[in-house]
């Protein structure tokens, strides 16, 4: 009887723990966005997150599912086992956000919250913003000029870390024209082809003076399709 009452103690000791109930993790979603001069790997909780490929500077994760609430981030140098630094992050559940790393520092990152607009709304145009990733740049303006139509989007100066609305445009190839507030010459002239339908963020890298990979310029990444 001694046996059988035993047995049936543990019996309902392991029903009970089978009945317990876990909380639920709701995912939110970031993008990290490279703004160094070197190839980076990130890691959540110490497991490697860009798995495909290291994070080339002016390239960008694209927003990947991550546990919301408070987690840790480790960045360390493509092929190096070193931690460059770690990075702990509080996420709302079932937002957007960019994480901009622009040094090899928990202090030279920033994130924002990313209030995307619908691209169903906008089907035959192109969404962009700009974000300035540049510590000693100053304030930085942006025009976008269509030289089909003639038409030119100015893009208002945005200060170090800070982020434009996002504008409307036809789309197609764009010629983007970067400038130090004040300036008439730009720091940036190119041609970029934008998928209409899409919604695409324009960011500043590198430092004014600097040089090979650390060259001030632009990267663009495209946050939906």
């Amino acid at each position: 009887m001694v046996l059988f009452f035993i047995a049936g103690i543990i019996g309902f000791s392991s029903c009970k723990n089978n009945d317990e109930v876990f909380p639920k993790v709701v995912p939110t979603n970031i993008n990290v966005v490279n703004a160094t001069a070197d190839t980076l790997n990130f890691y959540l909780n110490g497991t490697r997150q860009n798995n495909l490929s290291g994070l080339f500077p002016a390239g960008a994760s694209l927003y990947l599912p991550v546990p919301s609430g408070q987690q840790n981030y480790q960045f360390k140098k493509a092929g190096g086992f070193t931690d460059l630094f770690s990075l702990p992050l509080n996420l709302k559940d079932s937002s957007y956000y960019s994480l901009y790393v622009y040094g090899e520092a928990a202090s030279q990152t920033f994130v924002t919250t990313d209030v995307l607009l619908s691209y169903t709304l906008h089907p035959d145009t192109t969404q962009i913003r700009f974000v300035n990733v540049s510590p000693d740049a100053g304030n930085l303006n942006v025009t976008i000029l269509n030289p089909t139509a003639l038409d030119t989007i100015s893009i208002a100066p945005q200060a170090f870390k800070a982020t434009s609305p996002f504008v409307l445009n036809p789309g197609g190839l764009q010629e983007i024209k970067v400038f130090q507030a004040g300036a008439t010459t730009p720091k940036v002239d190119t041609v970029i082809t934008f998928q209409q339908g899409a919604i695409y963020t324009l960011f500043s890298k590198g430092l004014i003076n600097g040089k090979g990979n650390a060259a001030f310029g632009i990267g663009v990444i495209m946050n939906v399709n």
